[in-house]
């Protein structure tokens, strides 16, 4: 997996956007960090967890999850190898990332809302004035489909 799917994920959580800092791809809620690419290179992404969260997963995958070196992943910031994550996985450690960081109102709105990937075609649909409205033939016309006698 490369850093496109990654990006993709994080940007699809409510209220994600994407910045820089220090020289790195990032993706925030409001101010705050859930994620980065490239660090420490490109074959990399770092997702902000609760050393618990990072426990589980650095023990579940430990090829694909690792703690960030130094002090930081003593705090749950967790290294993730893009080549061996997949989609799910990456899905799944992002939302976790987003959950930490994410105010409340925004995680009651992401758990309503599930991104669904649709095909847009075009539908011809009959319009028809409501039977309540008295006039609007005349305003709008007669309705599609019909010719006016």
């Amino acid at each position: 997996m490369s850093s496109s799917p990654f990006r993709r994920i994080a940007l699809a959580l409510a209220g994600a956007v994407e910045g820089a800092h220090q020289g790195h791809a990032d993706f925030r809620v409001g101010k705050r960090i859930f994620a980065t690419l490239g660090y420490p290179d490109d074959d990399w992404g770092m997702v902000k967890l609760t050393p618990e969260q990072q426990s589980v997963l650095v023990e579940a995958e430990p090829e694909i999850f690792r703690p960030v070196p130094g002090g930081w992943g003593k705090y749950g910031n967790t290294n993730v190898r893009l080549a061996r994550a997949d989609a799910t996985t990456l899905q799944s450690a992002l939302t976790m990332a987003w959950q930490k960081i994410a105010p409340k109102s925004l995680e009651r709105f992401q758990a309503k809302w599930i991104p669904v990937r649709v095909k847009k075609t075009r539908q011809n649909k009959k319009i028809e004035p409501r039977s309540d409205s008295i006039g609007t033939e005349k305003a709008l016309g007669p309705p599609r489909g019909r010719k006016k006698p």
